[in-house]
């Protein structure tokens, strides 16, 4: 199986179907009725707006559950033509449930790396992927980071050339010690 995976075709991974996206893309949306509530087990849940009293609000998720809502506990909705974006910073809402949400729609759908402004986003798949190969290094090579999907490969490629330009950036991993550091 993994064997398999790694000569499968890379553009699944990189660029997701495409088909499928146009379909997510323009499904119908209303922002003044759909919003985010807080969930303990998903921790946020995509609900419609149903009733308004005052600062109570009922909602409805897509399998017909409803709940009493304070409206500061709703995160707004960004509409579907975001859909799996690969830059979250394009986002109109960028909250919490919508950063969350975009993230897992990616990774469920094989697409690992994300944008996030300046940053790439990265989410272990725990499995090999066929995107680490030199068909995809020279896909990157040379490109501008909107001319392709985000990847590793991207960043790397454009720290490479500013460095070669003179130009100096800091790459700088996340640490954490056990004091919260």
């Amino acid at each position: 199986m993994a064997g398999s995976l790694l000569r499968a075709d890379p553009d699944r991974y990189l660029f997701g179907d495409q088909k499928e996206l146009s379909k997510l893309r323009s499904q119908a949306f209303d922002s003044k009725k759909n919003c985010w509530i807080p969930n303990d087990k998903d921790a946020f849940l995509a609900t419609e707006i149903v009733q308004t009293k005052g600062d109570s609000l009922t909602v409805q998720t897509e399998d017909g559950k409803t709940f009493q809502v304070n409206k500061d506990d709703t995160q707004q909705m960004n509409p579907p033509k975001f859909e799996m974006t690969e830059d979250m910073a394009n986002l109109t809402y960028l909250n919490e449930a919508s950063v969350l949400y975009n993230l897992k729609q990616r990774y469920f759908h094989g697409l690992i790396y994300t944008y996030s402004g300046l940053f790439c986003v990265a989410i272990n798949p725990y499995r090999s992927l066929p995107i680490y190969s030199n068909k995809v290094v020279s896909m990157y090579k040379g490109k501008r980071r909107t001319e392709m999907p985000p990847h590793v490969f991207m960043v790397s490629d454009n720290a490479y050339n500013s460095m070669l330009l003179g130009e100096y950036i800091l790459l700088a991993p996340a640490y954490r010690n056990s004091t919260g550091g």
